[in-house]
């Protein structure tokens, strides 16, 4: 029909690309369909007809056999070579899935309940310090083999800064309650003021933990269970600290040894490390709000360095030297500006 539509109006005087056009071909598919012997479609995406599909009756007829008393309660994966061993066969077992799928009669069976997908963490955005906490805990070496120390550390979204640590030689949600409390001391964070952010581990769910959260007036916030990138920023410290060339070669000697080797790598990390993710300030001038001041400083850097050589710049504009503003926790890909897709943890 196509044909003969596109022959009709190249005859009344058409340009023959634009009859193609109208009917959404190309004059290559044109060409390619005068030239073949059956009047099949085979452009991508048109329908085909299949000879060996299953007709209409057949499907009724799988539908019922699977209905049975007998079957009923049996997935296609049971049902199939039941079938085989009475020398029967009326579809492979993926057909039954399609057909049963199809009816809406593929549902679970027996007392198996459904899997349960965790929904995304909440999304949280920290437009200051104190305002998102994120926290874990990771394992140190010792000196005596299988065993380890455990560093519970918190770091702020904002500034990544190191807001508490401790080390510990056990997992329990009283240590890091009363952590939890000495850096909310610390920082003078009030009631309604600060989320906090962890993973599924016990310590972190501990009825201790959550009562002291309570108490503190802090929202507690958890990663889906098995899922390693719902904690980023805390992952991210571990491997820095981990990473770093001062980190030792071997285990700690002692408890006292993991805990003053932690203390210095702290104080590097907040007073002179250049964080890459809030525009290559530490953590401390990002924490105190004196970044913006320094990366004002640095812009009038590069202006001037362009004015005295414009030539190497070409007309481009100088590196990016703006504050990074608000950092987000989890936040919905894509970013959605809509109240009802986030939180914002103001």
């Amino acid at each position: 029909m196509a044909i003969h539509l596109i022959d009709q109006a190249v005859s009344a005087g058409a340009r023959q690309s634009e009859a193609c056009r109208i009917l959404d071909i190309s004059p290559r598919t044109l060409r390619r369909w005068r030239a073949s012997q059956d009047l099949h479609d085979r452009r991508k995406g048109a329908g085909k007809a299949c000879p060996h599909a299953l007709t209409q009756e057949e499907k009724d007829r799988i539908l019922d056999v699977c209905n049975q008393a007998e079957y009923r309660s049996l997935p296609p994966s049971q049902i199939v070579p039941r079938l085989a061993d009475q020398g029967t066969y009326l579809a492979s077992e993926s057909s039954f899935y399609r057909i049963l799928r199809d009816a809406n009669q593929q549902h679970r069976r027996g007392r198996a309940k459904a899997p349960n997908k965790p929904s995304r963490p909440t999304a949280f955005a920290a437009s200051a310090p104190n305002r998102v906490w994120t926290w874990d805990i990771t394992f140190l070496p010792s000196a005596i083999r299988g065993q380890f120390h455990r560093l519970y550390l918190i770091l702020d979204v904002y500034s990544r800064s190191i807001v508490g640590w401790e080390i510990h030689d056990d997992e329990l949600a009283s240590h890091a309650s009363e952590l939890i409390t000495k850096a909310c001391l610390r920082h003078r964070v009030r009631r309604d003021q600060l989320v906090l952010h962890a993973d599924n581990g016990s310590p972190m769910k501990g009825s201790t933990m959550l009562s002291t959260l309570q108490r503190l007036g802090v929202v507690p916030s958890f990663s889906r269970p098995s899922v390693s990138d719902d904690n980023p920023y805390s992952e991210a410290l571990f491997r820095t600290l981990k990473y770093t060339p001062a980190y030792p070669g071997k285990p700690f000697a002692s408890l006292e040894a993991a805990r003053q080797w932690v203390e210095g790598f702290v104080t590097w990390y907040n007073t002179e490390h250049r964080h890459s993710g809030i525009r290559f300030v530490t953590p401390a001038q990002r924490h105190a709000g004196t970044d913006c001041r320094i990366l004002a400083q640095r812009a009038t850097v590069y202006e001037h360095a362009k004015k005295a050589r414009p030539d190497r710049w070409r007309g481009r504009p100088i590196r990016n030297w703006t504050p990074a503003g608000t950092a987000w926790l989890n936040p919905e890909k894509p970013v959605s500006d809509t109240p009802k897709a986030k939180h914002v943890a103001a």
